[in-house]
């Protein structure tokens, strides 16, 4: 989540007039991600959550939210986008498709905060989340080998001497990586990015949201619950009560194969330098903003990647407790 767009409050007026939902009393950015503009609305005493969709056309972000909408409806804990007085699930806000959602209230776990417990439920939620979109119709995505290797292109076109001088590196890293994945493994609609400022917390402990599906698309689950390991499991060194933690959640709703079980190490190798490559080219590289963002170091990731090279399959398989 992020700013790129500023809107005015005419838009926003005429916005909220869509939906019906009572007289705007206020609206303000909200600062996070990298992708969309987001922002939190006030009206009709109610809170409500605004996306701008930065880099999907109208087809495309409506697509997005109708897939929210029917995995809301199949109990993954991801609130609904709002319908239009007219039906549609999409607006037009500054030339740019936009959804209104319900403001869900919770917090989000610092990485010193997350308990097992934590990582058991969020393993569960991912699992629910490929059960419910197994049947979506999700195109490949944006993060495949070939993708990472344009971004890569331009970093070494970008001028930055020091972020240039490591695309060799990462262009060797990504081909062994992607050269050690298996390409038969189960795969279907992935969230693709169920970090931890992707997941609010109740008063309880317990789940009170699932967000950011923007990554969403068809992909490999290992390579997903992977990415969610590297997230939820690392501070320094993967902390195998975490991580594990985090796997026996996932297999009490779906079981992995035995070769996906085999396939892990491959799977967050190539998840790591993916994280990498977008760090690099979504925050290193841009150093202009034209709202209030946060900024990811894509260290942290190639520590991971660093990590599991010196784990290796078995090493990683400990940690897991598979």
């Amino acid at each position: 989540m992020a700013v790129h767009t500023r809107i005015s409050d005419d838009d926003a007026r005429t916005l909220v007039a869509g939906y019906g939902v009572g007289e705007l009393r206020g609206f303000v950015g909200v600062a996070a991600g990298s992708v969309n503009s987001n922002f939190a609305l006030d009206a009709g005493g109610r809170r409500w959550f605004l996306r701008l969709y930065e880099e999907r056309d109208f087809v495309g972000a409506a697509q997005e939210a109708a897939m929210l909408e029917r995995l809301a409806s199949a109990c993954v804990p991801t609130p609904a986008p709002l319908r239009r007085l007219d039906g549609e699930l999409v607006s037009a806000v500054a030339g740019k498709p936009a959804a209104l959602f319900p403001w869900r209230d919770g917090t989000m776990r610092c990485q010193h905060s997350v308990t097992p417990e934590d990582a058991h439920r969020v393993g569960e939620a991912l699992a629910r989340v490929h059960v419910a979109g197994a049947a979506e119709q999700c195109g490949p995505g944006r993060f495949r080998y070939e993708d990472l290797l344009v971004r890569l292109d331009g970093v070494a076109r970008s001028g930055d001497v020091a972020l240039a001088g490591l695309v060799p590196m990462l262009r060797r890293a990504l081909g062994r990586a992607h050269g050690a994945r298996d390409r038969t493994l189960p795969g279907a609609m992935t969230h693709g990015d169920l970090f931890r400022d992707n997941v609010l917390w109740d008063a309880s402990g317990n789940i009170a949201a699932l967000l950011d599906f923007e990554s969403a698309c068809s992909g490999t689950l290992a390579y997903d619950l992977m990415v969610t390991v590297l997230s939820w499991c690392v501070g320094q060194a993967i902390e195998g009560q975490l991580a594990s933690a985090m796997r026996r959640g996932y297999e009490r709703v779906r079981p992995l194969t035995d070769a996906e079980h085999r396939g892990l190490w491959a799977e967050a190798c190539f998840a790591a330098l993916r994280f990498t490559v977008t760090r690099i080219t979504d925050f290193a590289l841009r150093a202009d903003s034209t709202g209030p963002r946060v900024v990811k170091d894509w260290r942290r990731f190639f520590m991971r990647f660093e990590t599991l090279q010196a784990l290796g399959p078995e090493g990683l398989a400990r940690a897991l407790g598979t």
